[in-house]
């Protein structure tokens, strides 16, 4: 989330952020540097005890007073309901941390060492109704090295989503255009 508000930030970035929404009141952007420049909102998910579609209605109603064209989720780990997904078809992103299609869900490092693999990395796609089945939108890679663990993959890994996603989301707002 820094890493796109810090790009949007740039003057011919062609999009520019309207809100940061979390469902969590510790989440750091809260309170982070681009919260001091983008209105930020909690809608904490507990007190609508587990009714997500009426939690995603109180979001929808936030997204849209902010003028939201296109959502960009970054760490948000909850599956989302049709109501949100289906206001934002093809125009919300997601940023995964594997190879789409390999790995989707979760420990996406500890499954990509337990496999052998020598390649990781990392895929922004469309979010659908499936959880991380979307049409991909960019991806890139990592080598995993010998000694790897879960932790110094994920690091190398996080540093390409921070390079990734905001040229992702640029090249997709360009393919918006007519």
């Amino acid at each position: 989330m820094e890493a796109l508000v810090a790009a949007m930030k740039a003057p011919d970035y062609p999009a520019g952020p309207v809100l940061l929404l979390t469902n969590r009141p510790d989440a750091g952007g809260l309170h982070g540097v681009a919260a001091q420049t983008v209105p930020a909102l909690c809608i904490d998910h507990r007190p609508y005890r587990g009714d997500r579609t009426a939690h995603e209605a109180a979001m929808l109603v936030a997204l849209r007073d902010a003028g939201t064209e296109i959502i960009c989720l970054a760490g948000y780990m909850r599956i989302l309901t049709p109501l949100l997904v289906g206001a934002f078809a093809g125009r919300m992103l997601n940023i995964h941390p594997s190879l789409l299609p390999l790995y989707p869900g979760l420990h996406t490092h500890e499954r990509a060492i337990a496999a052998g693999d020598t390649r990781h990395g990392c895929t922004v796609h469309l979010v659908t109704d499936v959880m991380d089945e979307g049409p991909m939108v960019a991806q890139a890679e990592v080598a995993i090295l010998p000694g790897d663990d879960p932790d110094t993959l994920a690091a190398r890994v996080l540093v390409q989503e921070h390079l990734l996603y905001p040229q992702a989301l640029a090249t997709f707002i360009e393919g918006l255009r007519p």
